[in-house]
């Protein structure tokens, strides 16, 4: 069910400049807080393919029901599902990955107007800072499927190609769809590769489509090689610290 609210407070205060050391202690301790619970409750759920875009398109409109199509279609060969865990292309998403039995995930972000989790996660977390989420949103996926969105969407964008410009992760491959609505910022990215301040090479893990048959395609090509990558390098759970066993099995259908 969808949880309306929180009663957690946020800190407004931490990005304000120095305060006391014993306030900035308490903000290490409770940042560490966050990213244990996370590392916890997220080390198995994968291989995650996450979905970004815009919290404020309604169930009616046209990408909502392509992000839920394209989850039902990656959701339905065993890969988990993962998003912000909130309303709109999220919630279609998560909602696309119910519809075919698979693992939906959403890692919510405490708001000021309280954004609420919807209600199609069948593992829900709450963040208070958003660079702890964005960080957990990469850290366990495979692939970005990035909608038409809004600031935190291009701030989602962005952060992740400049993840992988910088080599602090590889071989990660980000599916942007539309390409009308992406068609200014793919015209300003064109310019900074006209003045140099980006390599067209460094782009290659972003395609571009503009249908669900296209986006399919891509899905296809990529997302089979990287579970086995994945497979490779995954943990076993350890009694020790009291996980269960986790069965995963190479997908066998196509993404259809």
């Amino acid at each position: 069910m969808a949880n309306k609210g929180s009663a957690q407070p946020i800190d407004l205060s931490f990005l304000s400049g120095p305060r006391s050391r014993w306030k900035e202690f308490k903000s290490v301790v409770s940042i560490a807080r966050e990213f244990i619970m996370g590392f916890r409750k997220l080390h198995f759920v994968g291989p995650c393919v996450t979905f970004f875009g815009s919290a404020r398109f309604k169930e009616d409109h046209p990408y909502y029901e392509v992000a839920r199509d394209l989850a039902r279609r990656v959701g339905r060969v065993g890969f988990t599902v993962m998003t912000g865990g909130g309303p709109g292309i999220m919630e279609a998403a998560n909602r696309g990955a119910r519809d075919v039995g698979a693992r939906s995930v959403g890692c919510n972000i405490v708001l000021p107007h309280e954004q609420y989790a919807n209600p199609y996660l069948t593992d829900s977390l709450e963040f208070e800072r958003f660079f702890v989420r964005k960080v957990l949103l990469v850290k366990y996926s495979i692939c970005f499927v990035v909608m038409p969105g809004g600031a935190g969407t291009l701030d989602e964008l962005f952060e992740t190609i400049t993840l992988i410009q910088t080599g602090k992760v590889k071989d990660f491959p980000i599916l942007l769809y539309g390409r009308e609505y992406w068609a200014p910022t793919l015209a300003q990215i064109d310019r900074m590769v006209a003045e140099g301040t980006i390599g067209k090479e460094e782009l290659r893990f972003v395609t571009v489509v503009d249908s669900i048959e296209e986006a399919t395609t891509f899905l296809q090509e990529h997302l089979v090689v990287m579970w086995q990558r994945s497979l490779r390098r995954e943990d076993r759970p350890q009694w020790w610290f009291l996980e269960g066993r986790v069965k995963k099995t190479l997908p066998k259908e196509p993404v259809v």
